[in-house]
Parts: structure tokens; C-alpha cells; sequence
């Protein structure tokens, strides 16, 4: 019996091959697109998925300011910050995302769902977001994938 065949194959930043690819954002449920944007921004989609290599697609996400909450999540989910300074705990609703940063709603949603270690930090770096539907990654030739193709 060949030994061989039984060996598992572990990835490394060197024989990665990292694709582009584009989802539209447009009437889709924000955590369940952003759910499948960290799979796919993580690697666990591929056969070779190893879990402490960087070794996930970059995910181009367009149409931000078209995600949908269900609900009255709109205006009663609440984001919470704080500046560092005494007193300066801040609030903001998605409805105030959306009007001013609306790739920042999704980003935030991404970020939450990754590992929250250096590697994680890296892998939300493959992550863009754009509020229209216009990007300018057009010269990495991205493929567009819908989101229960995944």
C-alpha cells in the first residue's frame, strides 16, 4: 500500500492561488452575506483550506448601501464605540452607517465573523467594499459569484 496517498497537504503563502471574485450586495441579508464573504475571505471553500495560512480569495463586495436588514433592525440594532477618552461612549444605528459609510456596515459585519488574531487582520485586508456598483479592480479580471453558489 502506498503511503503516500494518505498524506495531508497543507498550504503555504507560496502555493496559495488566491482568485478575485465580486458579489453584489444588492436586497441581500447583511449576515448572511457576510457570513459567506468571511468563508470565502477565510479559504474554507477550497479543498486545501488550512487554517492558519491566509490561503482565501479577494472578495470584492459592490452595492453596499443596497444590504438589507429584516426588520426593525434598521434603527433599533445598536453599534457602541468608544473614543478613549472619559465620557466619550458613542452610538450609531445601521440607518446612520448607510447614510454616511456604507461599506463600513458590511465591514464591520465581515470582521466579527473572522478570527480576531493577526491572521484575521490580514484576511479582512482582501476584503473591499464599494457603495455602487462600480470597482477598479477590473485589471484582476474578478469572477462574479452569487451568493448560494458558495
Amino acid at each position: 500500500m502506498d503511503t503516500q496517498s494518505y498524506k495531508s497537504v497543507y498550504l503555504n503563502k507560496e502555493t496559495v492561488k488566491k482568485e478575485w471574485v465580486v458579489i453584489d450586495a444588492t436586497d441581500l441579508a447583511l449576515g448572511r452575506l457576510a457570513s459567506r464573504v468571511a468563508l470565502v475571505l477565510r479559504g474554507k471553500n477550497k479543498p486545501g483550506f488550512t487554517p492558519n495560512v491566509d490561503c482565501g480569495d479577494n472578495v470584492i463586495v459592490v452595492n453596499a448601501e443596497k444590504v438589507a436588514l429584516s426588520g426593525k433592525k434598521m434603527t433599533d440594532r445598536v453599534y457602541t464605540r468608544y473614543t478613549g477618552y472619559p465620557g466619550g461612549q458613542r452610538f450609531t444605528t445601521p440607518k446612520e452607517i448607510l447614510q454616511t459609510r456604507p461599506a463600513e456596515l458590511i465591514r464591520r459585519a465581515v470582521k466579527g465573523m473572522l478570527p480576531k488574531t493577526r491572521l484575521g487582520d490580514k484576511i479582512l485586508g482582501n476584503l473591499f467594499v464599494y457603495a455602487g456598483p462600480e470597482h477598479p479592480h477590473q485589471a484582476q479580471q474578478p469572477r462574479e459569484i452569487k451568493l448560494n453558489e458558495i
